[in-house]
């Protein structure tokens, strides 16, 4: 009995060590999906590597559900349909479908830079992985759908002379654009480290006390703010229909103190299905964060904003109005899909009329599973 009781005792003591380290760790970015990938396709060494935490699963995320059903995701999801368990405990046998279906939103703006709104489905045809793709499944014009944004405002020493008119014109973007009951937006100030000052409401005026609360100071941490918002907040929102999730990221660009690499933060804003829209800080003269910010908002189907002067952020902000409200969203299967993790390039391409723009992310990832 009592080397039972040791045993026991020293079981429970070996547990709790083991809660005490994954708590001390708790707070690292993971590392992004890819680098994942990466590792397992590592041959096996002799002493096995902890797994991954599950936020940094390769997995994408669940599909976003249409009026008709059909699946609106960033990626091609897997969708589980799984018999319930039978009376008296007997589990009944699981069917998994596959639903290889990638959707893309993207805007269409003529050579006056005006958005195109009257187009319809055989106006548009999509090359993906270099491949035409032979139908077009679904097709919508989204000028109403809820939105899901995230406010993320750079609040490093850099920008401190500018701090309060962009704060300004953060909130009239919020009451602008965030509509009670049927829009939420969330806010996160950022320099070493991220803090959200405001979680997701359709309240403007809680939204503004969050975009207030901010106060300049410290380096900039601008690729892990942008990972953790599409991962922790955009990536785990809460829906029951399709929605539009996009970030607004008001900062100089100038990153010096993020974990992860500006790559990986742009990877899980693709994954997170997330339109990223910069607004760089750097005027008059422009700074060489600039560059970084035009990759991040092109890959992910934004638009980047370099205004002149101060007074030009507020007209940036309207612009992003705008755009959210102006989309359209397609939806088809890829030719020769695989469920290998890779990377999968897309291009939207408008024809029958002359002179027209399409902007839309460049690519996702497909699943591996």
């Amino acid at each position: 009995m009592q080397r039972s009781r040791n045993i026991l005792l020293a079981a429970l003591a070996a547990l709790l060590l083991a809660v005490i380290a994954y708590s001390q760790n708790s707070d690292e970015l993971p590392s992004a999906p890819s680098a994942v990938v990466q590792q397992k396709a590592q041959p096996p060494k002799q002493a096995p590597a902890p797994s991954p935490p599950a936020e940094a699963s390769s997995t994408p995320p669940t599909a976003d559900q249409s009026a008709d059903s059909k699946p609106d995701a960033s990626d091609p999801a897997t969708a589980d349909d799984s018999a319930k368990p039978k009376p008296g405990g007997q589990e009944g046998p699981t069917i998994v479908r596959t639903v290889n279906e990638v959707s893309v939103v993207f805007t269409v703006t003529d050579k006056h830079n005006h958005y195109v709104k009257d187009l319809g489905k055989s106006d548009f045809k999509v090359i993906d992985d270099e491949k035409p793709v032979e139908e077009i499944r679904s097709f919508r014009r989204e000028t109403e759908l809820p939105l899901r944004v995230g406010l993320l405002i750079d609040a490093s020493n850099s920008v401190r002379d500018r701090f309060k008119f962009e704060q300004e014109s953060a909130i009239e973007f919020l009451n602008q654009t965030v509509r009670p009951r049927y829009d939420q937006a969330f806010v996160l100030g950022f320099d070493t480290e991220s803090e959200i000052t405001q979680d997701f409401t359709d309240s403007t005026e809680l939204l503004s006390r969050g975009v207030r609360a901010m106060r300049p100071g410290g380096g900039t941490a601008l690729f892990d703010a942008l990972y953790k918002a599409s991962r922790d907040k955009l990536m785990q929102s809460a829906q029951t229909g399709s929605v539009r999730r996009a970030i607004i990221l008001v900062t100089d660009g100038d990153d010096n103190a993020s974990h992860v690499t500006r790559e990986e933060a742009i990877e899980m804003a693709l994954r997170a299905n997330v339109i990223v829209y910069t607004i760089s800080t750097n005027f008059p003269s422009g700074g060489r964060g600039d560059k970084e910010l035009q990759r991040i908002a092109d890959a992910t189907g934004g638009r980047s904003f370099e205004p002149f002067q101060l007074t030009d952020v507020a007209n940036a902000f309207a612009q992003i109005q705008d755009d959210l409200r102006s989309q359209y969203a397609l939806s088809y299967r890829p030719a020769n899909f695989a469920h290998d993790g890779r990377y999968r390039t897309i291009e939207v391409l408008a024809q029958n009329r002359k002179g027209l723009k399409v902007r839309s992310r460049h690519g996702y990832y497909a699943p591996t599973e």
